[in-house]
């Protein structure tokens, strides 16, 4: 097996770094801040970022899996704005990807190329305030009225829906049916019955809006339904296999920052007459560090192999996003260590790194959740 890039992987991979440290300045202050770079937003959807895997005709460029991997794991290593890297992944996987695959021409042709150059922001909706992992017991209802659908219920936990334009939203017929009674819709902002909340605020990914979606009577027109009526559990888990795969991209893209910035703290930070990298605790750190990436970046490169192929990986996109959440906090909390004092104070950033990995356990299924799935899938 080839793990190399080819030429055309390798060239955008290098255009997507170089990029991507192009939108690093105010940084700091937009984390301090809890603010949301829309300036930002629009120059990676001017670079392509966001219609990286969305077909030529609709306006992206048709990428595959394997090399949309690769360019969102060059952005994770040279953005140091998580936030605004895991808001454009949250559009790409949970609203431009369920479009592509389940959308009819119509939706794909008013939507996709608004969502890939800028113009509107996606959300996706299916958290509930008492209903997080267990999404298939959520409780916003759909019923069908004449040429519409109405729509009662709140979301929550909802990644750019302070910002968001289009929300691609979930609900169900009947709580009692549970994942055969879910449906999608595409609803617009401004549309009425659907309200957005301002930020919630957060201890990670400040960048990155967040808010509640509340649904009231909230008329969606039958055109709006995205696939067919009962589909919402296959278009939702579809979005996740990807999602899992992409973002923790992103993740190991990170982590090789994360493990550059400490090997050369290490090598530059002198104790007892000699630099820290010497010591053996140390030292240890970092190799557990290096292997941790090394083995996170082979799993996300099998989803990406696997799909591309024709395959399912469920299996695979619920592993990598397994090891590389959890890997990527123990490597913030090594980095802190070795670090000391300048690693818990702001000074270097490593507590913002840290910050940031947390939520990682969590968005896209919990770590217990991703457990779950494997156990099932392996037949336990």
């Amino acid at each position: 097996m080839d793990f190399k890039p080819n030429i055309e992987q390798q060239q955008l991979s290098d255009a997507v770094r170089e990029f991507g440290s192009s939108l690093n300045e105010g940084m700091v202050e937009r984390d301090r801040n809890e603010t949301f770079s829309r300036d930002n937003w629009r120059k990676c959807a001017e670079f392509g970022i966001l219609g990286l895997p969305v077909p030529t005709q609709y306006g992206g460029s048709g990428q595959d899996l394997t090399t949309t991997i690769l360019a969102m794991e060059a952005l994770g290593y040279s953005c140091r704005d998580n936030g605004l890297v895991f808001a454009l992944n949250a559009q790409m996987w949970a609203v431009e990807h369920p479009l592509i695959r389940f959308g009819n021409d119509r939706q794909k042709s008013h939507y996709l190329p608004l969502l890939c150059n800028g113009e509107i922001i996606g959300a996706h909706a299916v958290t509930e305030p008492e209903y997080g992992s267990d999404a298939m017991s959520m409780k916003t209802r759909y019923k069908k009225d004449g040429d519409h659908y109405i729509l009662n219920g709140s979301k929550t936990f909802i990644t750019n829906g302070p910002e968001a334009n289009l929300v691609l939203a979930f609900a169900t017929l009947d709580p009692t049916l549970r994942s055969s009674g879910l449906s999608a819709f595409l609803i617009e902002t401004g549309t009425p019955g659907m309200m957005l909340s301002r930020p919630i605020q957060k201890m990670g990914l400040r960048t990155s809006p967040m808010g509640e979606v509340v649904f009231q009577d909230c008329k969606v027109p039958i055109e709006n339904r995205l696939g067919n009526e009962g589909q919402g559990d296959m278009i939702f888990s579809s979005a996740m296999e990807w999602e899992r795969a992409c973002i923790f991209a992103s993740h190991v893209g990170s982590m090789q920052r994360l493990l550059e910035d400490t090997i050369q703290y290490a090598k530059s930070r002198r104790q007892f007459d000699k630099p820290i990298s010497q010591f053996p605790p140390v030292a240890d750190k970092i190799v557990e560090m290096k292997v941790s990436i090394e083995a996170a970046r082979l799993l996300v490169y099998k989803v990406g192999a696997i799909i591309d192929s024709g395959g399912n990986a469920m299996l695979e996109a619920a592993m990598a996003k397994l090891f590389v959440s959890e890997a990527h906090v123990q490597q913030t909390l090594d980095a802190i260590q070795i670090h000391g004092g300048y690693g818990y104070s702001t000074d270097f950033q490593i507590e913002r790194e840290l910050r940031d990995a947390i939520p990682g356990k969590i968005y896209s299924g919990t770590s217990e959740m991703q457990r779950k799935i494997i156990a099932r899938i392996m037949g336990l």
